[in-house]
């Protein structure tokens, strides 16, 4: 087993960067195809969420694969490499088994503990199976790794941590308030009738919503979605669909939205938001400017900013952009590189609102030691926005927005409408580092590490199998060999005489032989055990050739044997 996986997540890259990265359903297939079509890798399945992009590789060799498959991550995500690698993690063997089994029981996820993974990861595998990419790890690790979550949800009271994504994202709407008391005979607008759409209308619908309206570009999967919706017995809502183009006068009616569709352009622009409210209200839509204190913004370098490796108008109020909000995000090269600008810097104040720090070299000596930091740990974690500003509120929300999609389907300066409240990925990704985590976290990942020791020696055990049918089969022959010999040798035996004899050869070749391969499987399980197959070719002198046609036999086997 040679398991590699290369991916960004909401934990590793900031929700930009994600939804530059995200993977169409197209791109995902053609991602899975050029992996397994390049040389290190022999399977391939691609797990795209909202909130992270991962390619699993079955892989010959560690450097290599790594290369190769962020290459390949880049290329089919638009995003450059050299952008994209201070983002990706990387594990391999027993960690990336570690790692797929921790995001199937939701212990990964934005919101801890959420089941909707595991309906992704069944997605994944068997798409990977349509585009036969996927081999006998890709099968054995998804399918363990489906197993693996669903007992995590039984035995355990995860489900008390994590919720789904959509329950989160309107409790977020709600500012903590109750949902159900906030949804009571409002009117919703979903749009999108995928899994994550339909999840939203229906636990919109239980909330206790009036009326939900489904807009879909498809139609016919719209009005599936709303007869559903229409036919369950556990609420009353009413449900309707419309085409897309009815959004606009749709939106003016609803008091809530959600929006999760794989456009790769906006759904709703802040115009068209602002002229829904501005036609619910009667009132123009002003924009909110929040007062912030003065930016505090370096020296520049010599004569210019241009030598400068941060973006300065990205700075944080209370701040100094040498220190640790400039820097924030930033991966060990960049932090060096940024305290060899600040040390070089020349001193001097040309325009209001800049200064020069009052000891650049302590700036520098302060930036060294986060890039070591950084080194360490991977990165800085960012600090999205400013501190809030005291005595400032905005007014009550006459629409309520919730965007479940990456990339995103509302634009982002809807944050700024005053009577708008915009909950989307990054904001939900904010308020998920503070949420709670349940006792029951640590009792999953106990069973996360019992199950990935139990794969690995699965795995590790059915690796040698084949050398062991091998050497049996090779013993067989010659007995056989020598049983014919014999029948040359001595041709007045009879019948009865010839059975005993060859009886008798059997049992002790099948004695001398089942002491050492039952030992060999048990010691080849444990880990370390992978020579041991190597030491028994080489030992009695195992065609290769025929080790490796009893592999294809068993693959082949397993392939026809597993259900589709």
């Amino acid at each position: 087993m040679s398991l590699l996986v290369v991916g960004l997540s909401h934990r590793s890259a900031p929700v930009s960067v994600l939804e530059r990265a995200a993977l169409s359903t197209d791109a995902q297939v053609k991602l899975a195809q050029d992996t397994v079509a390049a040389e290190p890798a022999t399977e391939a399945a691609v797990l795209a969420t909202c909130n992270r992009i991962e390619l699993y590789a079955d892989v010959d060799k560690f450097h290599a694969g790594v290369a190769e498959l962020s290459t390949l991550l880049a290329q089919h995500s638009g995003v450059g490499l050299d952008e994209l690698t201070p983002y990706l993690y990387v594990h391999y063997e027993d960690r990336a088994v570690h790692h797929l089994f921790s995001v199937a029981c939701g212990l990964d996820s934005m919101v801890v503990g959420e089941g909707q993974i595991l309906a992704q990861l069944k997605d994944s595998l068997a798409r990977a199976q349509e585009l036969h990419s996927a081999g006998r790890l890709m099968n054995d690790l998804f399918q363990q790794g489906l197993r693996v979550g669903k007992r995590a949800h039984s035995e355990t009271g995860i489900d008390r941590a994590g919720q789904s994504l959509v329950t989160f994202g309107l409790e977020q709407l709600t500012a903590g308030g109750d949902v159900q008391a906030w949804a009571k005979g409002k009117k919703a607008l979903v749009i999108g009738a995928g899994s994550m759409s339909s999840l939203a209308a229906a636990t919109l619908a239980r909330a206790g919503v009036a009326e939900i309206v489904v807009a879909n570009r498809t139609y016919d999967r719209a009005e599936r979605l709303a007869q559903i919706l229409n036919d369950a017995d556990d609420t009353d809502v009413v449900a309707r669909a419309v085409p897309m183009d009815a959004v606009p006068g749709e939106l003016t009616r609803a008091d809530v939205a959600v929006s999760c569709t794989g456009a790769t352009g906006l759904v709703l622009t802040a115009e068209s938001v602002a002229a829904a409210v501005e036609g619910r209200t009667g009132e123009p839509v002003a924009e909110i400017a929040v007062p912030q204190a003065p930016k505090q913004l370096p020296a520049a370098g010599p004569g210019t900013d241009e030598n400068c490796p941060l973006d300065l108008t990205a700075a944080q109020s209370g701040f100094s952009v040498m220190g640790e909000a400039a820097v924030a995000g930033m991966a060990a090269a960049e932090l060096e590189q940024h305290a060899a600008w600040v040390d070089n810097g020349t001193v001097d104040i040309r325009e209001a609102g800049r200064r020069t720090p009052e000891n650049p070299e302590a700036e520098a000596e302060l930036i060294g030691a986060l890039a070591a930091a950084a080194a360490r740990v991977g990165r800085i974690p960012e600090r999205r926005r400013p501190e809030p500003v005291a005595g400032f509120a905005r007014p009550a929300p006459a629409l309520f927005l919730l965007d479940l999609a990456m990339p995103r389907d509302i634009d982002a300066a809807v944050h700024r409408l005053a009577g708008v409240r915009l909950v989307d990925i990054e904001s939900l990704a904010e308020a998920s580092a503070d949420a709670p985590m349940a006792a029951d976290v640590d009792q999953v990942r106990r069973i996360v590490s019992d199950e990935v020791a139990a794969f690995g020696a699965a795995q590790r055990a059915a690796h040698i199998t084949p050398t062991v049918v091998a050497l049996r089969t090779m013993a067989a022959d010659v007995v056989a060999g020598e049983i014919a010999r014999l029948d040359g040798r001595l041709p007045d035996l009879d019948e009865r005489q010839r059975g005993e004899i060859r009886q008798a050869v059997h049992r002790v070749v099948d004695k001398l032989l089942h002491a050492p391969t039952v030992r060999v499987k048990q010691l080849a399980a444990e880990p370390g055990g992978a020579g041991y197959a190597d030491a028994l070719r080489t030992l009695f002198d195992l065609d290769p050739e025929t080790v490796a046609a009893v592999s294809r036999a068993v693959d082949s086997t397993d392939k026809k044997d597993r259900p589709a």
